[in-house]
């Protein structure tokens, strides 16, 4: 069964090496998880692809705008207050706009996101506070997208239909009636989706979804719009890794059809 597809007047462009989407969650100098990005490092890295060539569009522009070589889409996941604080700031400096996905529940309460075994947690709890609505209106008033992360950041692939169409359909529901917005974009949290997962993202109203690739030398395997791969980066993403995750020779060879035939036997079906 194949992925759905987006309709066809503004249908969005195949995965290729002209396009990198990148995936950052929160940003600290302090908070040790693997999910927190030092600020300094963040900067170099979208400068040193700035300087490569690279134009940094949200994941919308990126995918429905006319193609153009070396095309970058910045996301970040699960809310964070640090985006706004310390992402935003960076961004807004190298004039690099983004797309942020917010899981709706935690949103609506401004809470404390606690997905982390007990040794990630920070030493300062307000690490994990996510941002209210106010707060994401100021990053879609500064230029950057905002898509659904889902109602409460469930699996996706172990909820039942009728659970899976409420974090879908309902998480959609909320970003557009905050935010008086259309919100055609959503991250599957964790990565994790099948082909059940797609068809439900499809009838929810969603054009574009994207996922998340976490091993260096995965194969990358989008089947569409709704299966969009990202590169994860994270705080033990230095700069040998950066530099092979977004490098166009290396994404060329992961995007071939012969490298997956191989790298799957070798390495494992990719990860959902």
């Amino acid at each position: 069964m194949s992925a759905p597809a987006a309709t066809a007047a503004s249908a969005p462009r195949p995965v290729s090496v002209e396009l990198l989407i990148l995936g950052y969650h929160a940003v600290s100098p302090d908070w040790e998880s693997f999910l927190a990005v030092e600020p300094r490092r963040l900067e170099r890295q979208l400068r040193s692809l700035l300087r490569r060539g690279y134009r940094a569009k949200t994941l919308s522009r990126a995918l429905l705008d006319p193609p153009e070589p070396r095309t970058l889409a910045v996301t970040f996941d699960d809310g964070y207050r640090s985006i706004l604080e310390r992402g935003l700031p960076v961004l807004a400096e190298l004039g690099v706009p983004a797309t942020v996905f917010v899981p709706t529940d935690l949103t609506d309460e401004a809470g404390l996101f606690k997905c982390l075994p007990e040794e990630q947690m920070p030493v300062e709890e307000e690490e994990l506070r996510v941002m209210s609505w106010e707060e994401v209106r100021r990053l879609a008033a500064a230029g950057w997208e905002v898509g659904s992360h889902t109602l409460s950041h469930p699996h996706l692939p172990g909820l039942d239909d009728r659970e899976l169409e409420e974090e879908l359909v309902r998480s959609r529901g909320i970003c557009e009636q905050r935010l008086q917005a259309p919100c055609e974009t959503i991250a599957y949290p964790y990565g994790s989706h099948d082909e059940r997962v797609l068809e439900a993202t499809d009838a929810a109203g969603y054009r574009l979804a994207v996922t998340l690739e976490q091993r260096m030398f995965e194969p990358i395997s989008g089947r569409g719009p709704l299966d969009l791969p990202r590169e994860g980066i994270f705080r033990e993403t230095r700069r040998p890794k950066f530099m092979a995750n977004t490098s166009r020779t290396i994404r060329r060879v992961r995007l071939s059809k012969c490298y997956r035939r191989v790298a799957v036997g070798r390495l494992g079906s990719p990860t959902g």
